[in-house]
């Protein structure tokens, strides 16, 4: 049997990580700057983590949500702390894609309207219903409808006020920061107008965080630095740092019904025993005030490479979602980073590099990329 063709794969194998460094089997050693599409939140093979899932696992690693897991209830408690949000519900299940296809049901029941409004450019997932609110015709088969779905300028307040006085869309979902389309940043006074329209339109408002949450950006949510509270907001990739989970964080006003909702995975005992370690070693080692302080040294020294160089057309992000536009190829850039500097970054379309690495990163870790981005950056010439 061969093996489907998901991606196009680097000839490289890493077999065995530390922090925010995975190796090959030779011993070569890479610094991670993409954590695996921003998964690897607290680091590879923390202590912490793998004693909390390798003690679960021996106890028990599975049982059904036919029964009690106190597990679940744990984890709520402490993501309820840690994001400001205690007073929200939680739904548990597999991944970012799912959370948003729960999400978008969720709002549809609780409005009893049909349609989503989403955002050019916009990536939520590649299940049906996430991949008609994703602003890709590529990975849209037939069978994914779009007649559901309208798409808006993003951060055009006079477009999706017009939309929105229909009163026909059952929620509006909008990600935190534009990561697939690369690191596309939602003004916070753009946010703060839509919380307020759809307030006022009796519509949704949910934040997709699968990418920009869970203190990526500085903030737990990045939606946080607008002030506002969404109806619905979804969660992945760094909940349980490399163990399959997401999550839905659900107002207390809008109340499903028993059995709305559903998952067999979904809060199994091993994903909240790895999600639950993750959030007490973001607290203990304060690795969103990390992300915080070593994202802003990242741009600020990459704001002023960018005056040294007419390569470098945009810097964008927060904390530690960045995205560096450059004139020329990016991929071709990030081979050079891979194998010459062994140094893993992420793309985000023809010309720009992303940057998703552990929250718990260091300067000097971080020093060791500029250096290297700033010497394979082609030929710089001061600007005039």
């Amino acid at each position: 049997m061969t093996l489907f063709d998901v991606y196009s794969l680097y000839d490289i194998e890493p077999v065995r990580g530390e922090g925010s460094y995975v190796f090959t089997d030779d011993g070569t050693r890479y610094l991670d700057l993409y954590g695996g599409h921003a998964v690897i939140s607290i680091g590879h093979a923390h202590p912490r983590y793998v004693k909390a899932v390798a003690d679960q696992v021996a106890r028990l690693g599975f049982y059904s949500n036919s029964v009690q897991n106190s597990l679940q209830q744990a984890l709520a408690d402490r993501l309820g702390r840690a994001s400001g949000y205690d007073d929200y519900q939680l739904f548990l299940c597999n991944s970012g894609a799912e959370a948003n296809e729960n999400a978008m049901k969720l709002a549809s029941f609780a409005t009893g309207r049909s349609e989503i409004l989403a955002f050019d450019r916009a990536f939520h997932g590649r299940t049906s219903g996430a991949v008609a609110a994703t602003d890709n015709p590529k990975i849209q088969a037939p069978f994914n409808t779009t007649d559901k779905v309208t798409f808006a300028p993003l951060n055009d307040m006079d477009a999706v006020a017009k939309l929105l006085e229909t009163k026909r869309f059952a929620a509006v979902i909008v990600e935190g920061i534009q990561g697939v389309a690369g690191i596309r940043m939602v003004s916070d006074d753009f946010l703060r107008r839509l919380r307020e329209l759809c307030t006022e339109t009796g519509t949704l408002l949910i934040l997709d965080e699968i990418q920009s949450g869970y203190g990526r950006t500085g903030r737990f949510f990045a939606h946080q630095y607008a002030g506002i509270r969404p109806d619905i907001i979804t969660c992945a990739k760094g909940i349980a740092n490399g163990f399959p989970m997401g999550a839905v964080l659900i107002a207390p006003d809008i109340k499903p019904s028993k059995g709305m909702l559903g998952t067999t995975f979904g809060g199994n005992h091993l994903a909240c025993a790895a999600a639950c370690a993750v959030l007490d070693v973001m607290e203990d080692e304060k690795l969103v005030e990390n992300a915080a302080e070593v994202g802003a040294y990242l741009l600020e020294r990459f704001a002023a490479l960018a005056e040294t160089t007419d390569e470098i057309v945009e810097v964008r992000g927060r904390g530690l979602m960045i995205g560096i536009e450059i004139k020329g190829d990016a991929s071709a850039l990030r081979k050079q980073l891979l194998f010459g500097e062994h140094i893993f970054t992420g793309g985000a379309g023809q010309h720009t590099v992303r940057l998703l690495p552990a929250l718990g990163i260091t300067g000097g870790q971080a020093d060791r990329f500029l250096e290297s981005f700033a010497r394979l950056i082609t030929k710089p010439t001061e600007k005039k």
